[in-house]
């Protein structure tokens, strides 16, 4: 393998390494791990000069100190809460995400839980397994046209999500400090968040993980929303403080949850979210589709051939390791 670069695959939920092997097999020696955690996949990347990652994590700055050469952290996948991007441009490595391989799915899982929840599918579905044949449990049911949804964050996927809801005929509102009114042509009117939150019958999160989201959605923001309101929530788990969300539903300041991320995650069984008519919970399966799973698949190794031939990547998440990294690019 003289010659041959290290590249260590932390984790992966795909069968076959075949997209992997074709995109690096001639400039790279592949190391294919199913880890959790930095200790498990340390001692094979200590001398890698690639990381390609999924969910093994966190990565600190610690961690990258044991990985000198590393020159590259490519993640299969959009979100980079794992790691620790200041890290990474003091060290010089440089951060790819996957940023548009599942916007359609997300959507698409987006739209389908307004409507599941709009309409008690899941709920009617449950009854009429057990027996039941009737209606009336599951009043009120409202229609979804004229109804108003609160989008949280107005990146790739909130705006596919409103260009769908408004095609049901409903208002759209969304709240993003760095998106401003006009700045892209989507159907939606930009508003301040507790505004979104009091008016918006539902309310689905979009932005990314980071200190200033995490928790955001917590008592003091259920209690500006409707009693009537849904909360949907395909972005990240941590975006809500989950025992406000058990406070919150208790207490009936909103109307239910159609959650496809939780914290923690996978969601303990039991857990005071399980088991409730009106949650809706999902295994983390926005993302998926045949046609993503082969987006998802080819994106991050195709940042580390790039990375590997003097190019520099595509989608580089700390844009500041321009110019001062050790790929020398």
């Amino acid at each position: 393998m003289a010659g041959r670069a290290k590249v260590v695959i932390t984790d992966y939920v795909w069968e076959s390494l075949d997209v992997e092997r074709k995109t690096l097999g001639d400039l790279a020696e592949l190391v294919a791990l199913k880890t959790k955690k930095p200790d498990e996949f340390l001692p094979e990347a200590r001398d890698c000069d690639a990381l390609l990652n999924t969910y093994a994590g966190p990565i600190t700055a610690d961690v990258m100190s044991k990985m000198p050469k590393c020159r590259i952290i490519a993640r299969y996948g959009i979100g980079v809460d794992t790691i620790d991007l200041d890290a990474a441009t003091q060290a010089g490595i440089i951060v790819t995400n996957n940023p548009t391989y599942c916007i359609e799915e997300v959507a698409e899982q987006t739209m389908a839980l307004i409507l599941a929840s709009a309409r008690k599918i899941p709920f009617y579905d449950r009854m009429v397994r057990s027996g039941r044949w009737e209606v009336p449990p599951g009043k009120p049911i409202y229609r979804l046209a004229g109804r108003t949804l609160g989008l949280v964050g107005f990146g790739n996927i909130a705006r596919a999500v409103a260009v769908r809801a408004a095609a049901f005929g409903m208002c759209v509102l969304y709240a993003d400090p760095f998106v401003k009114e006009g700045q892209f042509d989507a159907p939606a009117r930009k508003t301040e968040l507790d505004s979104l939150l009091s008016e918006s019958d539902f309310v689905s999160l979009h932005p990314p993980l980071t200190p200033d989201t995490r928790k955001m959605m917590n008592d003091r923001a259920f209690s500006r929303m409707r009693p009537s309101a849904f909360l949907i929530n395909c972005a990240r788990g941590p975006v809500v403080d989950t025992d406000a969300l058990v406070r919150a539903l208790d207490a009936k300041k909103i109307a239910g949850c159609a959650l496809d991320t939780t914290d923690p995650e996978p969601l303990p069984d039991p857990h005071p979210l399980r088991g409730r008519e009106n949650v809706i919970v999902a295994p983390h399966a926005a993302w998926y589709s045949e046609q993503a799973m082969a987006g998802l698949q080819a994106g991050a190794p195709g940042e580390v051939r790039r990375v590997l031939t003097g190019e520099w990547p595509l989608n580089v998440v700390n844009r500041a390791v321009k110019g001062k990294n050790r790929a020398g690019l």
